[in-house]
């Protein structure tokens, strides 16, 4: 496929113009936030005290001053743009896809004018060493992170590195099935609140007398419509089977159940309980099912610190809590309705957000962003 103009790509999608920007972390000694345990849904318990958290010495220079760390909020790559969705960029290569996780970060369905460093390559990083642990239960559809050598496969990107290096994924092509495949280990987020209103979730019933994030045991597999805008659908299995047939939607809610368990119990191997997540999957031209997209980061789940976990409350989180916190309290005091125009960010609230993602990859993997095997993401 010819590779495609650099000029006009916005205008022509009718998608927000990023920009490339290079931000000033600030390092304070500690950073105080507002609550953030609570989700501040209607009807939701109030909120928790406040709790102060460390700053990541990886948002410090060696000698604690502040660090300069350029974040990708957009690209223009000489290729088809397929898809500019709220945080990546994909791309038509002829024979695959190019996958870009940007550091742009969304809130209630809401992209924020204010990019989140290194959040891209967290996910994009983290997405190749769950594949690669996870390739024995489900295959999938990853053919390399390697800059190196996605470069070798299409040279035409070579000279465009610094936008994609370390924070793209080279996949299969797949149809995906119109379906998130969600699995819910602990009673959390939406699932709490229907749980409240009604005591069910996506309309089959729970057990009764459970707490917000109380332990499900076992894992419920709560599958959801995806919406083209806005939040998805919660819907029953049974819908899913209308939708995608019998036999295809128990494979997927197999499929979902057994990736949720590696997860789990690699996550609490680092002191991590996996509390919810959501995969999706492909399918091949051959006919295989893949899982596809991201997998068990922080955006398509929720991870909290096993040693502050305490059921009948909001747990904190290693995502981007801190900025959820920060919106709902200009929600509350009136300063914002959850619809775009989105409000520029305070620093302290991108710094902190940042050191959640890589504070989740480092106890995932062991490693430091700058650490990792590219070229072999299996032996990370």
């Amino acid at each position: 496929m010819a590779p495609r103009s650099r000029s006009g790509r916005d205008a022509t999608t009718g998608c927000v113009d990023f920009s490339v920007e290079v931000r000033a972390i600030a390092t304070p000694s500690t950073i105080r936030l507002r609550n953030p345990g609570a989700r501040g849904s209607a009807g939701l318990p109030p909120p928790g005290p406040p709790v102060t958290f460390p700053v990541s010495d990886a948002l410090r220079t060696r000698d604690g001053a502040s660090a300069l760390i350029r974040t990708i909020a957009s690209t223009d790559l000489p290729f088809p743009l397929l898809v500019r969705g709220k945080v990546r960029d994909v791309y038509d290569l002829g024979n695959a896809l190019l996958m870009v996780a940007t550091d742009r970060v969304s809130a209630f369905d809401v992209v924020l004018p204010d990019p989140v460093p290194r959040k891209g390559e967290v996910l994009t990083l983290l997405s190749a060493w769950w594949f690669a642990r996870t390739a024995d239960v489900v295959p999938n559809h990853l053919l390399s992170v390697d800059p190196d050598h996605i470069s070798a496969e299409y040279p035409t990107l070579a000279p465009y590195r610094d936008e994609w290096a370390r924070r793209s994924m080279l996949v299969r092509k797949l149809a995906p099935f119109p379906v998130e495949c969600v699995v819910r280990g602990y009673l959390s987020g939406s699932a709490w609140k229907e749980y409240r209103e009604s005591g069910t979730l996506a309309g089959e019933p729970l057990p009764q007398g459970l707490r917000e994030s109380d332990r499900l045991d076992p894992p419920v597999f709560s599958p959801a419509r995806k919406a083209a805008e806005g939040h998805d659908e919660n819907i029953p299995f049974d819908r899913m089977r209308e939708t995608l047939g019998a036999e295809t939607a128990d494979q997927l809610r197999e499929a979902s159940l057994a990736l949720y368990a590696r997860g789990r119990d690699t996550a609490a191997a680092a002191g991590i309980i996996l509390a919810d997540t959501k995969f999706e999957f492909g399918q091949g031209a051959d006919g295989s099912i893949r899982v596809m997209d991201e997998v068990l980061t922080p955006d398509s789940s929720r991870f909290w610190p096993a040693d502050q976990y305490q059921p009948g409350r909001g747990q904190p989180s290693l995502d981007k809590q801190p900025l959820r916190d920060w919106l709902e309290g200009l929600v509350a005091e009136g300063r914002w309705n959850k619809q775009p125009p989105a409000p520029r960010l305070p620093q302290v609230v991108v710094d902190e957000t940042s050191r959640r993602y890589q504070d989740a990859f480092r106890r995932l993997t062991g490693r430091a962003l700058d650490d990792f095997p590219l070229h072999a993401p299996e032996r990370a």
